[in-house]
């Protein structure tokens, strides 16, 4: 039996546009309706979550290629890419549990529908929407003038922004 694709919507911005804040606001919402809600958020840095001299960090700095580590409460597998490229949005999406949708954070160039997050605050201010046709709405912490046809919300409105989201990808009636 073949998994089916989830349901998925993306949130875009520059750096400190408010994605991440806005991404825990609809991870919080959709949860609150009942709702299995997984993220996938793109660093485009290197990262860790694991802390230096754990045994897990020791597993992996001896050269292991996935390092699992499994609790009572939650588990986490580590791949290491040592040098392979990164993995492809969809080599990612493929690896997760079944759920009613996935958040993705970052991952600008992908052709999903997604919301473009703004702040005055931003590192750069130049608009995403008008060069990406998969930008269908538009959430900022100021007035926008130049959203065209795209809805707009204030950044802010997460019942709102929420409610966009469910009809955009027909999420519908209660969760299972």
């Amino acid at each position: 039996m073949t998994k089916s694709r989830p349901k998925i919507f993306g949130i875009a911005g520059w750096k400190n546009s408010g994605k991440t804040g806005l991404a825990v606001r609809l991870v919080t919402e959709f949860t609150r309706r009942g709702y299995r809600i997984s993220t996938i958020k793109h660093a485009h840095h290197d990262f860790d979550i694991d802390k230096v001299g754990a045994d897990s960090f020791r597993h992996r700095e001896a050269g292991a290629h996935e390092v699992t580590i499994v609790s009572g409460t939650r588990y986490a597998i580590m791949h290491e890419l040592r040098g392979a490229p990164e993995p492809s949005f969809e080599e990612i999406l493929a690896r997760l549990a079944p759920c009613d949708l996935v958040l993705i954070e970052g991952y600008k160039r992908e052709p999903i529908p997604k919301i473009e997050a703004r702040r005055l605050e931003a590192a750069k201010r130049e608009p995403l929407a008008p060069q990406d046709p998969h930008i269908v709405a538009i959430a900022a912490d100021h007035p926008v003038q130049d959203a065209g046809s795209l809805a707009v919300f204030d950044l802010d409105d997460t019942v709102a922004i929420a409610d966009f989201i469910a009809a955009k990808v027909g999420l519908t009636g209660r969760p299972k």
